[in-house]
């Protein structure tokens, strides 16, 4: 079997708040076009991890590269200019905004005066729900519509790496289903994917690689297929 080229890597990633550690001495690599999942508890540190990753959160030790590019070396908007980009929790779409309006504000690293409509129908049809919803206000749209529109904002800004946090919190069963498939097709598209999910058993049964965070710590990792038969993996975390 070819072996995918490592294009994140995270060596012995330290952060603190205010004195307490979030992340302690965190090991990682993400293979080129794979989904990587990333579990835990509340608290175990995965938020603040891509928060770190995208510049949004300084080290106190370690090192992240991408694409061979020291990640700590660049602003947040360069980052994301390099090619890696953040879907936060909680969705945060521009609600006084129209759907339009949101996914052209992805695509504002983009060089100027690049025709975007190409880019428009392609997101739109991952999404089919929102093509009858361009013109209405963001704010005004379902959970399930307004987590659409994040993942289609980040993909207006042609990610090489797209991180999403907690995509299906809090939306309906057939509304996280297809978020899964979005993301199956994602990675297909070659764009490699790098997911903080509560729900964990969706996650790694969608995922290539699993990574599981406690007390900001990487407690285990392996293959996707081996964390899910993995029984103190299985009794800890999956509450199975």
């Amino acid at each position: 079997m070819e072996r995918r080229i490592e294009v994140l890597t995270i060596t012995d990633a330290q952060v603190s708040y205010d004195g307490s550690v979030a992340l302690r001495g965190v090991d990682m690599t993400v293979p080129q076009g794979t989904l990587v999942a990333v579990i835990g508890p509340n608290g175990a540190g995965k938020t603040t991890l891509l928060r770190t990753i995208s510049g949004l959160v300084p080290r106190t030790a370690g090192k992240i590269t991408f694409d061979g590019v020291d990640l700590g070396r660049l602003s947040a908007d360069k980052i994301v200019r390099h090619g890696v980009v953040h879907v936060p929790e909680g969705r945060m779409v521009l609600g006084r905004m129209s759907v339009h309006d949101n996914l052209l504000l992805g695509a504002h690293c983009r060089p100027r005066g690049t025709n975007l409509s190409p880019d428009i129908d392609a997101v739109l049809a991952l999404f089919p729900p929102l093509k009858t919803r361009l013109t209405q206000l963001a704010g005004s749209l379902s959970g399930g519509e307004q987590q659409m529109v994040a993942i289609a904002r980040g993909l207006m800004a042609k990610p090489r790496l797209l991180m999403l946090d907690e995509p299906s919190l809090g939306l309906a069963p057939l509304v996280i289903k297809r978020i899964f498939e979005v993301l199956d097709e994602i990675r297909r598209q070659g764009i490699t994917v790098l997911l903080v999910e509560q729900n964990a058993e969706m996650a790694l049964s969608h995922a290539d690689q699993g990574y599981v965070l406690d007390l900001g710590r990487v407690a285990a990792h392996g293959s996707a297929s081996d964390l899910l038969k993995d029984e103190r993996v299985r009794n800890a975390y999956l509450g199975i």
